[in-house]
């Protein structure tokens, strides 16, 4: 799998990476020709004391050292830049295709798991392929070139060869084997310890209000826990490798010197030889050294390979089809509506939402109403596509929203969301992400609308928004939402329980001033209190997942005993008439 994704985000910087092998092939035969002319210094020129030989070919050594220096800069900078660009371009993938993704897939991976996957596993990623080009790139061409020029220096020498690599190369495949699970059990801890984080970060109010400080203590240091067990095995395993391989290099270099010694009294060998083949053996072995480094990263790195091309091969099961289908033209009306419209999550036991119709008409305010879990927000999520309806049909224009490219219908219509989210930066530009072109005027004009100018105007448009607006309380988030939903121009405007923070004074302003900051499109109200949607043209009931009444609450209130039971669960018969 990691091979699979460096081939993919690699092919844009093919030319880098060929500057990159070049440049370590020069820098390594240049570190492989030094041990031989040091070799031709002992032998022609110490031994036989020519000052000038050594002068002259040890100039040749610097000359190749400064040229070897060079190359392994230009080296480490190519190869930097390519591993930088690689990471951004796999961070830029996932966020995109995690954009497309619609609620089904969001579900499938879970919010901890995508942030982990669009950082720390391309993090992984990213230092594998820095490591390859300044380590891998370069270790197979010193252990076969240091091979070669070994066994030019002695052959009889060169056995031990046959030895050593083989067991150092044995002792590296063996740890890397026993890493490699740890790994995809590291990153899994590390999805563990997100959700928890971001759950203990959001829900600070909640913990510190039930006093569950202890309790989510224990909860972060069990997952906190788990992860250190974890990384003390690799750690245990890491820190055995250095021993081994350091007995096996220095046992190495104990034979050498026994029997080079050997062959040198019998004449067989010269000392500038055996000094050379020390240090062809040294870069033999560091070469396997260097590779098995990498083997230590390369599993954690495949694991995390494996989990972004999980993000990227999953295709979004909300599309745009081959030839979507057109809606009517800017100011034409467009009526959204659905018809029989069924919903249920793969695998669920019962349908969210059973056989729903409602027409949604342009200068038509329509509510809905249910208890908690009745299938309100499943059904506002169906109108601009965000989910796909399991039976009948939604329709904008008189065309299935399945037949229409999702970005253009979702230019028509604007939400407000159930929980109210604010951007970070300032009140202007949190408000202009609905409308990037609006004016000043027509920012106070859209908080004018949702009964925020009061506190805008104390604070002013360049006030700081802290991220999910959490520096305001929830009436101010739920008016600042409505604002900037009113600041696009629509043909359906949805408010998904967006008056739930408001008091009663302050949300029957809001519902008076809509008609008119809506430009006469239509209104969806979802909401669970009475109070904001009695006023509404059409209301529909909802009742696990069924459509139980449809009609005025005159008509509801005379007819309907489920209806009669959510309103005088809150208001009075006298208030209820």
């Amino acid at each position: 799998m990691l091979i699979r994704a460096l081939r993919r985000f690699l092919r844009p910087y093919r030319r880098d990476v060929g500057f990159v092998v070049v440049l370590q092939f020069l820098q390594t035969i240049a570190a492989l020709s030094l041990p031989s002319l040091n070799a031709a210094i002992i032998d022609n020129g110490v031994v036989a004391g020519d000052t000038g030989y050594i002068l002259r070919v040890g100039g040749v050594m610097l000359a190749i050292s400064a040229a070897q220096v060079l190359c392994a800069i230009a080296a480490v900078y190519f190869g930097a830049r390519t591993a930088m660009s690689v990471g951004r371009d796999i961070r830029r993938a996932t966020f995109t295709r995690v954009q497309r993704f619609s609620a089904a897939e969001l579900g499938q991976f879970g919010a901890p798991s995508l942030i982990t996957r669009s950082t720390n596993d391309v993090q992984q990623v990213q230092m594998v392929t820095l490591m390859t080009f300044t380590i891998i790139v370069m270790a197979p061409i010193m252990m076969v070139g240091g091979i070669i020029m070994a066994i030019q220096q002695d052959l009889g020498l060169s056995v031990l060869l046959a030895v050593v690599v083989p067991v150092l190369l044995g002792v590296m495949g063996l740890i890397a084997w026993r890493m490699g699970p740890l790994f995809k059990v590291v990153q899994k801890r590390i999805d563990r310890i997100n959700l928890v984080m971001r759950e203990q970060i959001t829900g600070v109010r909640v913990i510190r209000a039930f006093n569950r400080q202890p309790t989510e203590r224990r909860r972060f240091e069990t997952a906190n826990d788990e992860l250190m067990t974890v990384n003390l095995k690799i750690g245990y395993l890491m820190a055995l490798m250095f021993p081994v391989v350091m007995v096996i290099l220095n046992t190495s270099t104990v034979g050498v010197i026994w029997f080079g010694a050997g062959r040198i009294d019998s004449g067989a060998m010269e000392v500038g030889a055996m000094v050379a083949f020390l240090n062809y053996l040294m870069q033999i072995l560091m070469s396997v050294l260097m590779a098995s480094m990498m083997f230590m990263m390369v599993p954690r790195a495949s694991v995390s390979a494996g989990r972004i091309m999980d993000v990227l091969g999953t295709e979004p099961q909300i599309v745009a089809p081959p030839s979507p289908q057109a809606l009517p033209a800017r100011g034409q009306p467009l009526v959204v509506e659905l018809d029989g419209a069924s919903f249920g999550y793969a695998g669920a036991d019962e349908p969210v939402l059973h056989d729903v119709s409602l027409r949604l008409a342009p200068g038509r305010t329509t509510a809905i109403v249910g208890s908690t879990g009745a299938g309100k927000s499943t059904l506002v999520n169906l109108l601009p596509r965000l989910l796909d309806v399991t039976g009948g049909a939604v329709r904008a224009g008189g065309t299935d929203v399945r037949e229409l490219d999702p970005a253009a219908l979702r230019e028509r219509i604007s939400i407000v969301p159930q929980r109210a989210f604010l951007f970070s930066g300032t009140i202007a530009s949190t408000l202009r992400i609905a409308a990037p072109q609006a004016t000043d005027a027509e920012l106070w004009e859209a908080l004018e609308a949702a009964q925020a100018r009061d506190f805008v105007t104390e604070l002013g448009l360049d006030a700081r928004v802290e991220q999910g607006g959490s520096n305001f309380s929830g009436g101010q988030r739920q008016r600042l939402a409505i604002a900037r939903a009113l600041l696009r121009p629509a043909d359906l405007y949805v408010f998904d329980d967006s008056f739930s923070a408001l008091d009663y004074a302050t949300d029957a302003r809001l519902r008076a001033a809509l008609p008119d900051a809506t430009r006469g499109a239509a209104i969806l109200i979802v909401a669970q209190r009475v109070a904001t949607i009695r006023d509404a043209d059409e209301i529909l009931v909802l009742d696990d997942g069924h459509a139980v009444g449809l009609g005025s609450h005159d008509e509801l209130m005379a007819s309907n005993p489920t209806y009669q039971e959510i309103v005088l669960s809150q208001l009075s018969v006298q208030e209820a008439a």
